[in-house]
């Protein structure tokens, strides 16, 4: 028989140390588990991190190189990069099922316990040692980083009571209980954002790390541990709260850089896919590329803004918040006007903003803006990278002497003309406010033809927020909409003044 040809229910049969032992199974390390998984779904072409986007030529080849490797390992990167994530998805390369010696503490392997209790047992029963089996998802462990976290949290401490209730004395191994690392044995142990924990706790890693084994109160234990450590820091700690201590670090095998995505279409990939609408919202809400396109750009001209703490960072979750928080706009919207089914327009991306300013560290100058402004002008921004990609560019066509697209429309406001696009208007009267606009529908129609009515709607809106960002017409915010009007008019057009002022 070979061990290794038994499906999942086969192996779920064995139950004694004796079948076990007659089926051919072998124990292996996880690290070596790791490795030989991995060494097979490469052959086979199987995806190592499945909905992992933008990491195929970077992360993931430096991840498979620390596994090949059996390496613990460090992810370096800002918030919101899938460091845990990556860390979760790592389960899928342990094998589904392992045997375990029935309710030994340490998840002991049959043919190699390291627990008192394991070695008792084994000892006692022998070859009718029952064996129970353990899934991989019941093989990962993960712990925070907290101020409050204490070697007996991860280690282990004698502890009284179960000495006490059972009448041993405090040198007897049983009155150990053991933390989260040995209970983590024959599995993968993170913790998550390493340089917050103190760095006395560090210490304690140091063992376990690089012997395998742990150390407890006044007892010589030699436990050769199995365990895959997979730890996450975010550079921004290195100098805010704490560090990983220089031995612990030089203990880490492998430290692997994340990063953001490097491309727009990459980030609508991880937002599509992690973003969390209702069907309703799917079925009812049509939301073109273009809304997403510019979701992404937001993210980017945050991650590039003065005002933004870039080493900080923008995480990913801001785009993900910001998707909903847009369809959420649209929904309600949908339900104030009586509208069957809708599309996004530019009007309700006003929804995005609590989307933005919970997920943006700021500098001095940031702050003394205001994060609502900020915010406001991250969009501004994205509406004006965006627009090149779909209209000429108003900087090179308001150097012409003749032949600007937008002379019509520019006309039209100059003479005292406005729009208000309010925000819960209905399709009708939505539809009805931008065709007003002289020359409007011939911009889109000349340079972006589209058979979908809807998204030329939403390419007229479009132009007007775009104008706005390259100074040809003006923008104010309303109460209940937007407002567009000639800038000069608008500037001069001031508030009469008191006496006094």
């Amino acid at each position: 028989m070979n061990y290794q040809d038994l499906s999942a229910e086969q192996k779920m049969k064995i139950s004694t140390l004796g079948e076990l032992k007659q089926s051919g199974y072998q124990p292996i390390s996880i690290k070596d588990e790791l490795r030989a998984n991995l060494i097979r779904s490469k052959k086979t072409g199987e995806s190592t991190f499945e909905g992992i986007w933008g990491y195929e030529d970077t992360v993931i080849p430096d991840v498979e190189r620390a596994i090949l490797s059996r390496h613990n390992i460090n992810f370096l990167g800002l918030r919101g990069q899938a460091k845990t994530r990556m860390a979760r998805m790592m389960t899928m390369l342990l094998d589904e099922y392992i045997p375990v010696i029935k309710d030994a503490p340490l998840n002991d392997d049959p043919l190699n316990p390291i627990s008192k209790f394991a070695r008792d047992k084994v000892q006692e029963l022998k070859d009718d040692t029952p064996v129970g089996w353990m899934n991989r998802n019941e093989r990962y462990t993960e712990k925070l980083a907290t101020p409050d976290v204490t070697i007996a949290d991860l280690i282990g401490d004698v502890d009284p009571i179960k000495a006490a209730s059972l009448k041993l004395p405090y040198s007897d191994e049983r009155v150990i209980h053991f933390g989260l690392v040995p209970r983590s044995h024959r599995g993968i142990f993170v913790i998550n954002e390493l340089p917050d924990l103190q760095a006395r706790i560090q210490v304690a890693l140091f063992n376990i790390l690089q012997e395998g084994d742990i150390q407890i109160r006044g007892f010589k234990l030699r436990m050769p541990l199995e365990v895959q450590f997979v730890f996450t820091a975010n550079p921004e700690d290195y100098t805010n709260r704490g560090s990983i201590v220089t031995p612990l670090k030089d203990r880490i095998d492998s430290q692997i850089i994340t990063h953001y995505p490097s491309s727009i279409e990459i980030g609508k990939k991880i937002t599509d896919q992690e973003a969390n609408l209702t069907e309703a919202q799917k079925e009812g809400i049509e939301i073109f590329d273009l809304a997403k396109d510019l979701i992404e750009q937001i993210a980017m001209e945050a991650r590039d803004s003065e005002y933004v703490d870039a080493k900080s960072g923008v995480s990913a979750r801001l785009t993900i918040s910001a998707l909903e928080n847009l369809v959420s706009a649209c929904e309600r919207r949908m339900l104030i006007s009586g509208d069957d089914k809708t599309h996004v327009r530019l009007t309700d991306f006003i929804g995005v903003i609590p989307a933005i300013t919970g997920k943006v560290e700021l500098v001095y100058e940031g702050e003394q803006e205001g994060p609502g402004i900020v915010a406001n002008n991250l969009v501004g921004k994205a509406i004006r990278a965006q627009f090149i990609n779909y209209f000429p560019d108003p900087e090179k066509e308001r150097k012409k002497e003749k032949g600007n697209p937008y002379e019509q429309l520019k006309e039209w406001f100059e003479k005292g003309n406005m729009v208000d696009l309010t925000f819960n208007a209905n399709e009708e009267a939505y539809q009805k406010e931008l065709k007003s606009i002289p020359g409007l529908e011939q911009l889109v129609e000349k340079y972006q033809k589209t058979k979908h009515d809807g998204f030329k709607y939403f390419l007229m809106e479009f132009a007007l927020f775009g104008l706005a960002e390259y100074s040809m017409l003006s923008k104010h915010q309303l109460e209940q909409g937007m407002q567009f009007k000639d800038l000069f008019t608008s500037m001069f057009n001031m508030p009469e003044l008191g006496d006094d002022e």
